[in-house]
């Protein structure tokens, strides 16, 4: 009845936390799961999926081949179906439900699991290219807990649920299996928070098979491709990527360090510091925030720069703190990667001067900021229109919208396509002049006048392509056009 499951399967006995003895940031006591010997979530944790070619990547592009992407429908009601004969009583319906919506994930190919407790149950719902849908509403389970078993398979604190917590589900392949899975799984972010009727969980599924690892593979322009490995050429520095949550930010930035990697051959020290590490990259320290042992986002990046670094990739920017530290590291010899939530370039740059940066630092430190979104590509059954009431006030004389069809489950979008727009600051005068300006808007109008090709007319040029239609840029980029 259950599908095959996907994870490593350990000896069938019981999961113990550590004790405080055994990890500093664990509190009092231990927590014990024993499952049922017996039941399909014995272990729970079997084989790990090897991802094909078409994994989707950290919310990324997904694949448009039709023989290759599941029956969004028939899946959903598959999974149902599924769930709905799971025994809610019993002390493994947590962790075969587990099993069961994290095999759904990998079928439909997921960027995003979304599980929100109600006064009744479990809600579960699923981002599809971008789009969040609803799968529904299941019993939470008597005597177990869904969230509970996920902080267990990620290593989180299984008797704090009145913090927030992060971590990650290990996919690594198991000994004696096939090499090459270890670049082909899928790594699952989980996200915890304390809610009304529960904990909340939000799991991020990056996939780091042979899509989307280099810099050439994404989908940028040619010119914003140029200007970002332009930019990591560079010895010091800092590099931006911005964009809001599930743009792909982090997808950029573990391109940019593979390239890093792949021309430096050894001969720099690259370094990262995550909350959490999302994958897992040959040729980089990577480190993982643990805030509570004591080390911080800030705490860790001032001892990483005593490890002699030459390249530092901070996760990303989230407080005054961690913002002056990085920039004050770019200033001193090293090459700084980060991510940084903003809707534009010029927004990033408004926003780092509300976190307390002076604009001479800004000028001297960040050599580039790139933005990025990601939009629907419309399906083969969209069709040619050339009324104006669908060009949604786009300066084009005709475009193709969306239809409808089986193959796309009557959604008329299939994968997607990046839109981007990059910054350079190394000019003087016109980082003086963006920097100087208080209004946003106007900054973005001088930016555009000085060579950049705004995200918006990247956009644009999909919808002229007939890549992707006016309704989705709307929707992803709002409704005031900035060029």
């Amino acid at each position: 009845m259950f599908a095959r499951s996907w994870f490593r399967r350990p000896a069938d006995h019981a999961v113990e936390i550590p004790s405080p003895r055994d990890e500093v940031h664990q509190g009092n006591g231990s927590a014990r799961i024993t499952p049922q010997p017996n039941s399909v979530s014995a272990g729970m944790i079997s084989q790990p999926f090897t991802a094909d070619h078409d994994s989707h990547v950290d919310a990324s592009h997904e694949s448009t081949n039709g023989s290759e992407v599941s029956d969004l429908l028939h899946e959903r009601e598959q999974i149902v179906d599924r769930i709905k004969h799971l025994r809610a009583s019993t002390d493994a319906y947590a962790s075969e439900f587990v099993e069961q919506i994290l095999d759904f994930a990998h079928r439909v190919k997921t960027s995003d699991l979304h599980l929100q407790p109600t006064a009744n149950g479990l809600e579960v719902r699923f981002r599809s290219d971008g789009v969040l849908h609803r799968l529904g509403e299941f019993p939470a389970g008597a005597s177990s807990s869904v969230v509970s078993r996920l902080k267990v398979l990620s290593s989180l604190l299984t008797y704090r649920s009145d913090v927030p917590q992060e971590g990650r589900i290990d996919s690594s392949p198991r000994p004696g299996g096939n090499a090459s899975s270890a670049t082909n799984t899928t790594e699952i972010r989980v996200s915890t928070y304390p809610t009304l009727h529960g904990e909340r969980a939000v799991l991020r599924f990056f996939g780091h098979g042979n899509q989307y690892r280099h810099l050439s593979d994404l989908g940028h322009s040619a010119e914003v491709t140029e200007s970002l490995t332009d930019c990591l050429a560079e010895t010091s520095g800092a590099m931006i990527i911005c964009g809001p949550a599930g743009s792909g930010k982090s997808t950029t930035l573990y391109a940019a360090l593979r390239h890093l990697v792949q021309e430096t051959s050894g001969s720099r020290n690259l370094m990262s510091l995550e909350d959490p590490i999302e994958v897992p990259l040959d040729g980089v320290s990577q480190s993982q925030v643990n805030a509570a042992a004591g080390f911080t986002l800030q705490a860790g990046l001032r001892s990483l720069l005593r490890q002699d670094p030459e390249v530092i990739m901070v996760g990303e920017i989230r407080d005054p703190e961690t913002a002056s530290i990085a920039i004050q590291a770019s200033l001193t010899g090293q090459l700084m990667l980060t991510s940084f939530h903003a809707d534009s370039t010029v927004v990033a740059v408004s926003r780092l001067l509300d976190l307390g940066l002076e604009p001479y630092l800004l000028r001297s430190s960040v050599i580039g900021i790139c933005c990025q979104r990601l939009l629907r590509k419309l399906c083969h059954c969209a069709v040619e229109s050339r009324d104006s009431t669908d060009h949604f006030g786009l300066p084009i004389e005709w475009c193709r919208k969306p239809l409808g069809c089986d193959d796309c489950n009557e959604t008329g979008y299939r994968g997607r396509v990046i839109a981007s727009e990059f910054l350079s600051l190394r000019d003087a005068g016109h980082a003086a002049e963006i920097l100087d300006t208080k209004d946003s808007r106007t900054a973005y109008r001088i930016a555009v006048d000085a060579g950049m090709k705004s995200i918006w007319e990247c956009a644009t040029d999909l919808v002229r392509e007939g890549v992707t239609s006016p309704a989705e840029v709307r929707r992803v980029l709002g409704v005031t056009m900035r060029i």
